[in-house]
């Protein structure tokens, strides 16, 4: 098995998690004004990310640049990932490979901790994406205790590139916020990004 395996279900379950639905989780975020150069991406990127309506293009049309556009913003203090195989505890089925991945770490060349963000991208189901999504949080929480770089927070993502829906792992508790957040506003999904990335939320 691997992270793809899990449901929402299974994972609370196998991992003894407890789940707090949130509404306004990251309502009091300030949003971050995207650059042009985003902005003008995503009005060329987004109809046609949506015309071809595949995973695979939402994920290279939409979501990429989003997250790119989180690290310069960071002045790439952060490291990012895409296509990362994150394989943590096979025991566990904590192991495959991860759409995307965030670490507080600026190094680039491999994966090092803390691993702060993961980002599940499908193509019209946000739920469909929840359980591997937070199999992979619980895999990243391991990864950094295993390494003495615990932090108190992981983050995650599931996104069709338009929807975006954002949950927090704190301990055993599984927070997550009931509203769904869309491309249109872009600035309010880059402040939600970068106060994970800030631990602020």
């Amino acid at each position: 098995m691997t992270y793809s395996s899990f449901t929402l279900e299974t994972v609370l379950q196998t991992f003894h998690l407890e789940k707090a639905d949130i509404q306004g989780l990251f309502s009091e975020i300030e949003p971050i004004e995207p650059s042009a150069h985003l902005t003008a991406a995503l009005a060329r990127n987004v109809p046609l990310a949506v015309a071809i309506n595949t995973e695979k293009a939402k994920s290279e049309l939409i979501v990429a640049d989003v997250l790119v556009e989180l690290r310069e913003e960071l002045e790439q203090r952060i490291s990012l990932f895409s296509g990362v195989d994150f394989n943590v505890d096979s025991e566990s089925d904590l192991t495959g490979v991860c759409d995307f991945l965030i670490s507080l770490s600026p190094w680039q060349q491999f994966v090092e901790a803390p691993v702060i963000t993961l980002v599940e991208a499908k193509n019209d189901n946000l739920h469909s994406g929840l359980g591997q999504c937070v199999a992979e949080m619980v895999a990243a929480q391991r990864f950094n205790a295993e390494k003495g770089n615990d932090i108190p927070r992981v983050y995650g993502v599931t996104t069709t590139g338009v929807m975006w829906q954002f949950l927090k792992l704190e301990g055993q508790t599984l927070h997550m916020d009931m509203d769904v957040h869309t491309i249109e506003r872009c600035d309010k999904l880059l402040g939600i990004l970068a106060s994970m990335v800030a631990q602020q939320a």
